[in-house]
Order: structure tokens, then sequence, then C-alpha cells
């Protein structure tokens, strides 16, 4: 797997690119990101017999991270995940009763964690090129998928016990949604990149 870090993420391809003005322009994508994260996370559908709701979380989170890189990525979801630590309503199920520290110790906790490890691989995949294909997109939504589930289910199984329904609840009834948001995102970043070329040409 080749994955090193020389190449350009979406971000960088317009705008300041150093000094004062890129400071500002990084600061003003931070913000814009924070607040997308919150919104697509308020999408949310109920999934019977889970106590995760299926929502555009996974699918901001993931596209972020390509699109930002790690860095910037990382800056941003630890920007949302320290607004929401503090108390603000901007998780999927989060409410002004149930909140912050209380909130993220629960059933989602382990798709938080997931979250940052994603964005993180998603940027790093980026920085590598491979948003730029249909088909290396894919792979890198698959991965980053799999390890925003990983510590999901693991904190899950922790939570309820292993003799619960784990997969059931945590896995199965998210897999065409999530099979749909990446093939969306496959399509979408490559495309986004074939306009800027087209733009620069």
């Amino acid at each position: 797997m080749n994955i090193a870090q020389n190449r350009s993420v979406l971000v960088e391809s317009f705008g300041a690119t150093e000094g004062t003005a890129l400071r500002l322009k990084q600061a003003a994508l931070v913000v814009a990101g924070i607040a997308l994260l919150a919104i697509c996370a308020k999408i949310k559908v109920p999934v019977p017999g889970s106590p995760v709701a299926m929502n555009l979380g996974t699918f901001a989170v993931l596209t972020f991270g390509a699109a930002y890189g790690p860095r910037l990525g990382l800056a941003t979801i630890m920007g949302y995940m320290i607004l929401g630590m503090l108390g603000f309503d901007i998780f999927q199920s989060s409410t002004a009763d149930l909140n912050g520290i209380e909130y993220m110790m629960g059933s989602t906790g382990g798709y938080l964690v997931g979250y940052v490890i994603a964005t993180v691989l998603m940027g790093m995949l980026a920085r590598a090129g491979w948003d730029r294909s249909a088909p290396k997109m894919a792979l890198a939504m698959l991965a980053g998928n799999v390890v925003l589930y990983v510590p999901g289910l693991i904190w899950l199984g922790m939570l309820y016990g292993w003799d619960k329904p784990i997969l059931e609840w945590g896995l199965t009834p998210f897999l065409l949604g999530d099979a749909i948001k990446l093939a969306l995102a496959a399509l979408m970043l490559p495309a986004v990149w074939a306009l800027v070329g087209r733009a620069r040409g």
C-alpha cells in the first residue's frame, strides 16, 4: 500500500497557500467543518432494535478527512469533540439534558473515538492521492469505515456485555446506508478534483 505523503489535498487547491492568509483560511475551514459535522450528525434515522441511530455524521467525517488532510482534519474533529465535551448539543443524540462527557461515555462513545482515527486515516490516504480516483477513494472509504466501526463495536460490547447482539446493534443495520455513502464519496471527491484540473487548465 502506497501512502507516501506527497500530494495536495482538496482544500489546498484553492485560496491562500502561505502566511497569515493561509492561517485565516485554515481557521475558517475548521469552523465551517465543525458546523457541518454538527449539522450532519443531527440528520439521523432511528434504527429499530439498535441503540445507535444512522446519520450523515460518518459521511461527513470521512469526506472532511479526505478533503482537509490529516492535520487540518484532526484539528477539525478535535475541535468538534471538545465542543461536544463542553456540553454543546452537537452530537447525533445529545440533548439539553444529556450531553458532554456523560453523553460521550454512552453507546456512541466508541464511534466518536473511531471518528478521530478515521479522519486521520482518510487524510493520510488523500495525501497519498487516493481521493483522485473512484476505485481508490472507495477503498479509502472502506478502510475509514472499518477503523470507525472497530472501536464503536468494542465499546458497545464493553458497555452492554458481549452476550448481547453487538453486531446486530452496531454494524449490520448500517451496512446498506454506509455502502451508499461510500459510493457517493467515491464519485464525489474525484469529480471535484477533475473540476479543479479543468479550471486550472
